[in-house]
């Protein structure tokens, strides 16, 4: 066990890496599609609502708990006086292994993009599916599929990358690394958002992501909104209950949970206001998507067509690349604080052992989506890039089911267990009075867990995915 618990070294340390936790693919290859489809300025102000009312208060809820135990994400509940709520933190420290184990992989095919654009931009451009196949281990012509290497090789890098930062702790590691990562992911972010404007007929894209469309707007929409607010803000995945113990008790708990959720929301919505209308500029309306065969594929087209592609191409590929490893190494972080706090294991050992396991696991699932042969178990490719057993499993557990659930847990932990008049006595704790604290109350008691449970409940019953 370690000595004496560590601490962020300054405050916007602590904000550029929880914001840095909070911003991760899922803003940048997710959220344009999700507004393009969900009527683009309404499902905006509608995804704005769900981050200011439910959004806020869930991260709000984490970070007190966090801060008030001083503990991992598990210990906390039993330090605050309720054990019973140990499965919340079990839970999140669940998901963030889980997820973690697939999300460097993704990660690896994130830098080997950036390679790619560097070295063979041609390449990629004349068959930007193939290449993404490729990289998998699979020949779309053929209907052949090997070893991913390539792909399980960048992985490893990318681990690697994020081991290291998580050994040099949480200031000298973390905290140093996203004093440089967040800055640089704005400006990159900047560079592109003029770029993409600036490009012909781009405006029409622009004016579809301002301009509420009501009519596109169904129960789906609101629910997929809900879902990726969750995803987006690292909320249910034991992080910011693990960064909120690392905080000094005079930090302004409510300023800095609307401060992270206001940068990350800033960070969906450039990259919104990026991809949409240049999009629109260079394939039209039609070639809007989401998720991975997008970012990896059709946005090959966006670049080749862009004067300065390539240059541009490596650009977003490395904002992907700083968002994933922002939120790469928070997940780490939480599962090694828990390791190294529960058995005493020293940070180092600690770190790589979990990272490798997580990278081994990891190695199964970009297998999977080759189709590479195991024993017979996977799909095989029919009609295209398929999501086979092991991945469509391990999104399912942790999107549709822990995460809201883990979510859900807090707020009743603070909402009914806890209660909202001790968290709101650890909030003011830096001497300032909150003065929202009958809005945050009613919010962490009664909405938030209200629309929690309608988003498990609806998820299950319209099959559709959280993240």
């Amino acid at each position: 066990m370690e000595p004496k618990r560590a601490q962020w070294g300054s405050k916007i340390g602590f904000i550029l890496a929880a914001a840095g936790s909070a911003v991760g693919l899922g803003n940048i290859w997710k959220f344009p599609g999700k507004a393009y489809e969900g009527g683009g300025g309404a499902y905006i102000l509608i995804y704005l609502a769900i981050v200011l009312l439910i959004g806020i208060p869930v991260m709000l809820s984490e970070l007190t708990i966090g801060r008030g135990a001083q503990a991992n994400a598990i210990d906390s509940y039993g330090k605050l006086g309720h054990p019973g709520y140990k499965w919340v933190g079990w839970f999140g420290v669940i998901v963030a292994f889980i997820i973690t184990s697939y999300y460097c992989h993704v990660g690896g095919w994130v830098l080997r993009y950036v390679a790619g654009y560097a070295t063979e931009p041609a390449k990629i451009y004349s068959d930007p599916l193939g290449y993404f196949y490729a990289l998998l281990g699979y020949n779309a012509t053929t209907g052949e599929t090997w070893f991913p290497l390539t792909g399980i090789i960048f992985a490893a890098i990318f681990m690697a990358i994020t081991c290291f930062i998580i050994v040099k702790g949480v200031e000298g590691g973390i905290e140093r690394f996203n004093k440089i990562g967040m800055p640089a992911l704005f400006v990159i972010l900047i560079i592109l958002l003029i770029r993409s404007l600036t490009m012909p007929g781009a405006g029409e894209g622009l004016k579809y992501m301002l301009v509420p469309d009501w009519s596109k707007v169904t129960f789906s929409t609101v629910l997929s909104a809900l879902g990726q607010a969750f995803f987006s803000l690292s909320l249910g995945m034991a992080i910011m209950v693990t960064y909120g113990s690392y905080l000094k008790k005079e930090e302004n708990l409510a300023k800095n949970a609307a401060i992270i959720c206001g940068m990350d929301t800033l960070v969906a919505l450039i990259a919104g206001f990026i991809i949409v209308p240049a999009v629109f500029a260079t394939l039209g309306a039609e070639g809007v998507g989401k998720g991975a065969g997008f970012a990896f594929s059709s946005l090959a087209g966006v670049f080749q067509q862009m004067p300065g592609g390539q240059f541009f191409g490596i650009l977003f590929y490395l904002l992907l690349l700083f968002a994933a490893l922002t939120s790469c190494i928070s997940l780490v972080e939480g599962v090694v604080a828990f390791a190294t706090e529960r058995f005493g294991w020293k940070r180092t050992p600690a770190t790589i052992i979990l990272c490798l396991v997580m990278f081994l696991l990891g190695a199964v699932y970009t297998c999977s989506q080759a189709a590479f042969d195991i024993k017979g178990i996977w799909f095989d490719f029919k009609n295209g890039l398929t999501t086979p057993i092991f991945g469509d499993f391990m999104e399912f557990l942790t999107d549709r089911l822990m995460i809201p659930v883990c979510a859900l847990g807090s707020c009743l932990f603070v909402g009914w267990a806890w209660k909202p008049q001790n968290a709101i006595r650890e909030i003011e704790l830096d001497g300032k009075p909150f003065r929202l604290k009958k809005a945050y109350s009613f919010l962490v008691k009664y909405l938030a867990p209200i629309s929690i449970i309608i988003i498990i409940v609806a998820s299950f019953a319209t099959g559709t995915t959280l993240s």
